[in-house]
Parts: structure tokens; sequence; C-alpha cells
């Protein structure tokens, strides 16, 4: 039973964070959100009462999995390959899990800005960008290594590049071009 409330709140966190990205957060009532899923206005209050409470449960699932690879990241040595598998472990985490919350929060700045899941989905994306960062480095090297995390993420991104690439395409580019800012040449 437990099984099956977590798929549902996860579909619900799908299908708002879609709504919301198509729509505008302020333009998407939680009936739009029920009526997507095909579910009554009340199951879907049993998982969320509010749209607040599905954004910030959304951006919680976000930055547990950015503090995990943060930590597990700097459990790994200073080597060439250490970064490119922490490259490759974001860019895996934008395909799989975070690209729908950058989507979003892309479309919807102003709401994000002024709400604590956007404060803590801000806190999170910081520590990610720092975590290539050698301490004692050059500025130039620290630099190199924020841009390689936000290179990947950028990849994720397709308005940004009039690119005549697929996502998965654009995504292998954007890794390799990381790659090479934080190889040892």
């Amino acid at each position: 039973m437990a099984g099956r409330r977590t798929d549902t709140r996860e579909r619900i966190q799908q299908v708002a964070l879609e709504l919301f990205a198509e729509r505008g957060y302020d333009k998407t009532s939680l009936q739009e959100v029920a009526e997507r899923l095909e579910i009554t206005r009340p199951a879907l209050y049993y998982h969320f009462r509010t749209k607040e409470d599905i954004l910030a449960s959304v951006v919680d699932r976000l930055c547990d999995s950015i503090d995990e690879l943060v930590a597990w990241a700097k459990e790994q040595p200073q080597t060439a390959a250490s970064r490119q598998e922490i490259l490759r472990r974001i860019s895996g985490l934008l395909e799989d899990q975070w690209r729908p919350l950058f989507k979003f929060a892309q479309v919807n700045q102003g709401v994000m800005q002024g709400n604590p899941a956007g404060q803590r989905m801000q806190s999170g994306m910081l520590g990610m960008l720092s975590v290539l960062s050698v301490p004692g480095a050059s500025a130039v090297k620290q630099f190199e290594a924020r841009l390689a995390v936000f290179a990947v993420i950028l990849g994720s991104v397709p308005f940004l590049f009039e690119m005549d690439l697929d996502e998965a395409e654009r995504a292998d580019v954007a890794l390799e071009v990381a790659t090479k800012l934080v190889s040892d040449d």
C-alpha cells in the first residue's frame, strides 16, 4: 500500500511540474492537476493540500539528491577520473530527475525567488557548483570547475542553444565540454 501512495505522489509531482512549466505556476490550479491525472480533488488533497506543498516536496527531493551527490563527491579522490564520474552523475541526475524542475524554475523564476523552496534549491545548486573546486587551486581552476558543472546543467536547457541536436546529443556535448574544463591538461 505504501508503494502505491508513493507512486501517486510522484505522479502528482510530475504532472504538476509539467503544468506549472506549460501554464505557469500562478495560472495552474489544483483542479487542473487533478483533471490531468484523472483523479478527484479530494484524492489529490490526500497527498498535497496546496500547490506550495507540491513544489516544496519536489524541491526537497531534488535538494536531497544534490546533497547526496555532493557528499559522495567530497569523498572521492582528486583525480581526473573522479571529476569525470562526478560530471557523469550530475548529467545522469539531470536526465532522470532534475530536468523537469529546472524547466519549471526557468519559466517561474519569480515564484522561486520569494519561496523557501526556491531558496533551498539555490543553496543546493551553489553547493553543487563548487563540488569540483579544489581548495587552494588557482582562481582560474576554481572557475573552470564551476563552469564544468554549469555546462552540464546548461546542456539540459534546450532554448539556450539553437543547435540541431536532440536532448541526448546536447547532453553528451555538454558533458564533453565540461570534462575538458576539468581535465588535467
